[in-house]
């Protein structure tokens, strides 16, 4: 097997070879240059005239779209809005999405910081709703410093924890009492609501009650009449039958004294 050095001089000797053939080859291509030049009476002043032209030439014509583009890029462009960290390319945030954010959940972390500075200045529309863009810290982690606005899914280190006003930045933790004691008036005007529609519905119950309690008499009145009533009826039957009775009998009588 070859040594190091045995392969480095190998590798000398190829480089020696390497130079000489392109030695060879340039002076082959300097001796057609030359025929060519004593062929159409040419100097090198007039190679490098000719070459002066065709770079202004060109030039202008590159000016010329430049300006083109720079004048139609300062009516329709838009400023940048997103930035990818690893390969220095933008995004305005119109139209479709490139590659290397088409698939972030949370897109905040590519803002451009102009644009961030922008999106937390500009007021919600209609004062409704979250607004968008970056959000001021409102958690910070005391080991490492990591911070959280509160919007989205909670990172690793404040996602399990059951009390998170220990993570409670400063300004986030004053805000926080006022929030609390906002919730608390919300929820004992909707206890004393719920309460005020009870008793309604207790003292409604009381005087349906109390109606029906005055209609039940009237109602047993009524029976107890029809009943008397009933009773009363066989009785008038009696004592017409009785009447009815010593009238048939007096006749009889008559045609017995008669008879007599």
């Amino acid at each position: 097997m070859p040594t190091l050095e045995q392969i480095q001089a190998k590798l000398k000797k190829l480089q020696a070879q390497a130079d000489v053939m392109i030695a060879r080859k340039a002076q082959a291509a300097v001796d057609q240059i030359r025929e060519l030049m004593l062929k159409h009476g040419l100097t090198t002043a007039d190679i490098e005239a000719e070459a002066k032209a065709r770079r202004a030439a060109r030039g202008a014509g590159n000016g010329r779209v430049k300006a083109a583009g720079a004048a139609k890029a300062g009516k329709t462009a838009t400023p940048a809005k997103y930035l990818d960290p690893k390969t220095g390319a933008t995004w305005t945030g119109h139209g479709r999405a490139p590659g290397w954010i088409v698939n972030a959940k949370d897109r905040t972390a590519f803002l451009i910081s102009g644009a961030s500075e922008m999106k937390a200045a500009a007021p919600a529309k209609g004062g409704k709703g979250q607004p968008k863009g970056a959000q001021p810290p409102k958690y910070r982690d005391p080991k490492t410093g990591a911070t959280w606005s509160g919007r989205g899914p909670a990172p690793a280190w404040l996602a399990s924890v059951k009390d998170r006003s220990k993570f409670l930045i400063e300004g986030a933790a004053a805000a926080a009492p006022k929030a609390a004691a906002k919730t608390g008036k919300a929820k004992s005007a909707a206890v004393s609501k719920k309460a005020a529609a009870k008793k309604a519905g207790v003292a409604r119950k009381t005087v349906a009650k109390k109606a029906a309690a005055k209609k039940a008499p009237t109602a047993s009145r009524k029976a107890a009449v029809k009943k008397a009533a009933a009773k009363k009826a066989p009785a008038r039957k009696v004592a017409t039958k009785a009447a009815a009775a010593p009238s048939a009998a007096a006749p009889q009588a008559a045609t017995a004294e008669a008879s007599a």
